[in-house]
């Protein structure tokens, strides 16, 4: 399927605005099984609808994260284990949302604009990560409680699809 998303309000909670977008995700990967294609389309629909500063997948390759598809300016390419945001929500096997990025231990700065992160793993059925979501804000505490859970269930939605 392809189209556009639509949001019948911009000016709804995140929340709501999730919820609005999670059937038209879901329709917009149809049977799609490939990674590549399906991480492609959610960060396109995620920067569409939110215009986040960066947001992109990073995929667990050999002991490190390789940059997936993305939306936003150049990016680190590759991220170890344990390293950084993304690589702490690997060694984590949990979703992080920092406020201020400046306060966090081991910060990669792959954008100097970048002021709050939220990052989201992506797991297999036997609850492995496999991948990462990544999203930069040019905000301060620009993740609200609404918009982590959204985006868990569409990483949860996309991890069903490829990593049965």
């Amino acid at each position: 399927m392809a189209g556009t998303i639509s949001i019948s309000n911009t000016r709804a909670s995140s929340e709501e605005i999730m919820q609005e977008i999670l059937p038209q995700v879901k329709a917009l990967l149809g049977d799609e099984r490939d990674e590549i294609a399906c991480m492609a389309n959610i960060a396109s629909v995620l920067q569409e609808v939110f215009n986040f500063h960066w947001i992109g997948f990073y995929r667990v390759l050999g002991d490190g994260l390789v940059l997936g598809p993305f939306q936003g300016p150049v990016a680190c390419t590759r991220i170890n284990y344990g390293k950084g945001v993304c690589g702490t929500s690997w060694a984590q096997n949990a979703t992080l949302v920092v406020d201020d990025v400046d306060t966090f231990p081991g910060h990669i700065a792959c954008s100097a604009l970048s002021k709050s992160e939220l990052v989201v793993p992506i797991r297999d059925a036997n609850g492995t990560v496999k991948a990462v979501l990544d999203i930069d804000s040019e905000r301060l505490a620009a993740f609200d409680e609404g918009l982590q859970k959204g985006m868990e269930q569409i990483c949860a939605m996309l991890a069903k699809q490829i990593y049965p």
